[in-house]
């Protein structure tokens, strides 16, 4: 066990924010956490978060770094507030929340699951090819199965990918698998790209359109300046700013918020979705 000081961090509301798919809670309110290569189990005890694992190598800057805790929020805020003074409620609602950083590839591949879908369904769908294809791992006397890696998932066919009930988008991740394990999807060239360059970038393969890309971008590439819109944001933008077209909203964010909009859209949709 390791206990970590956190300073402006709410773990509920950051792991309940609609980013990742692969948690529990239990009933001592603790999440049961499955990350790239561990299961990990955290509770947050005020100003500590206590965490427990499989797997003790290194834990401590892993779990600092998937929860973003050393990042200065305080710089996003204050951008924001000079921007426009009356988001201060938006921003003191989220003032205990991060944005995940997440693995890039499980990324990539849970968000293809999550065009037109339930965040149930994906989590299911995306536990299934856990299941069937990642690495177990025993925690706590528990069985739990760590995402697929690239080489786990080389020889799987568009048929294997129909049995677990991907629908139309089984070809999609057959093709992307395809595409990293060739070297025409490069993972690491993403690093070097700025927000709408790493957005054509992606945009450019199988099942990836703008929100995916967007998604993909803010939580596992720390691209600030793209922003995923979905009903909540849209609803949070036209009560703020009478603006209720995605095409206007990405506008207005790209001439206007510029740098920092991904944040700011993902301050409005924790607080429309929660308040």
């Amino acid at each position: 066990m390791i206990k970590i000081k956190v300073n402006n961090f709410d773990l509920n509301m950051t792991i309940n924010s609609g980013q990742f798919f692969r948690f529990s809670k239990e009933s001592n309110g603790s999440y049961n956490i499955i990350l790239k290569d561990r299961v990990v189990n955290v509770i947050q005890d005020n100003n500590y978060i206590i965490v427990e694992s499989n797997n003790y190598d290194n834990l401590e800057n892993i779990i600092i770094n998937f929860f973003d805790l050393n990042t200065d929020y305080n710089v996003f805020n204050k951008y924001i507030l000079e921007f426009d003074i009356n988001l201060k409620d938006i921003i003191n609602f989220n003032n205990n929340f991060k944005i995940l950083n997440m693995e890039p590839f499980e990324t990539i591949i849970s968000y293809i699951i999550s065009q037109r879908n339930s965040v149930n369904n994906i989590t299911n769908k995306v536990n299934k090819l856990s299941e069937l294809y990642g690495s177990k791992v025993i925690f706590k006397d528990k069985e739990y199965y760590l995402f697929p890696t690239l080489k786990q998932l080389e020889k799987v066919s568009i048929e294997d990918y129909k049995l677990i009930g991907l629908g139309y988008r089984d070809k999609y991740i057959y093709n992307i698998v395809k595409d990293i394990n060739c070297g025409k999807l490069n993972l690491n060239y993403i690093n070097n790209l700025n927000g709408k360059e790493a957005i054509d970038y992606l945009k450019g393969y199988s099942g990836i359109g703008l929100k995916v890309a967007s998604c993909i971008l803010l939580f596992a590439y720390r691209k600030y300046d793209v922003f995923p819109i979905d009903t909540w944001i849209i609803k949070g933008v036209n009560e703020i700013y009478n603006i209720n077209k995605v095409e206007c909203i990405k506008n207005y964010c790209e001439n206007n918020i510029n740098k920092y909009s991904g944040i700011l859209l993902q301050y409005i949709f924790n607080y429309y979705r929660n308040k």
